[in-house]
């Protein structure tokens, strides 16, 4: 079956490729597609907004696709990120270096560092149905980048999932796919394709 993952994210791209290795899929993503423009997010949640993008891809190819919408609630920033986390702060156009600068320096005066990454998997298939999927990790903020980071997940370098000694991007593949709220919500999706095969 061929598969759009609907994200021109880079560091998305490879995570979701890798949490859908084995299953003989043709993976494709938006470089490798004609599209016409970018989809609205216009919705209020992480819900809402990763259907849209998937809704819109799926109208423009035809193709069965996989929508990401995710980000991270800071409890001392209660409000301020959320479904807008990578328009927050340094703005939208800021490399994964200037959000990350202004992200840590505005941390530095909180005493709160708990935080919960969020992520809501959206699936268009191939009848143009919708199925989500959502996966939720809590955890802390680092006061530094503690390491490398993929393009475009710049918060991975400085986020240490409850229950681990290292932050996101340290982790091993299989820590990072079991732990990660991306990676819990691409293994529940994962597993609904693994049934669909079945049956």
């Amino acid at each position: 079956m061929r598969l759009l993952l609907a994200t021109s994210n880079s560091g998305k791209i490879q995570e979701m490729r890798e949490a859908l290795d084995g299953l003989g899929l043709e993976l494709l993503d938006v470089g490798d597609v004609k599209t016409v423009g970018m989809p609205e997010e216009t919705g209020k949640t992480f819900t809402e907004n990763a259907a849209q993008k998937a809704h819109h891809y799926f109208a423009e190819t035809g193709l069965p696709t996989v929508a990401d919408d995710s980000g991270i609630h800071v409890d001392a920033l209660e409000g301020e990120l959320g479904i807008h986390t990578r328009r927050w702060g340094a703005g939208p156009r800021a490399s994964d270096e200037e959000w990350i600068e202004y992200f840590l320096a505005r941390m530095k005066k909180e005493k709160n560092k708990r935080a919960q990454f969020v992520c809501s998997i959206a699936h268009v298939d191939r009848e143009g149905r919708l199925h989500v999927f959502e996966g939720v990790c809590a955890g802390v903020v680092t006061p530094t980048v503690e390491a490398d980071y993929l393009p475009g997940l710049p918060i991975a370098g400085c986020f240490k999932p409850d229950g681990e000694d290292r932050v996101f991007s340290a982790l091993t593949l299989e820590q990072k796919n079991r732990t990660s709220h991306r990676g819990r919500a691409m293994a529940h999706f994962r597993r609904f394709l693994e049934t669909r095969k079945k049956n």
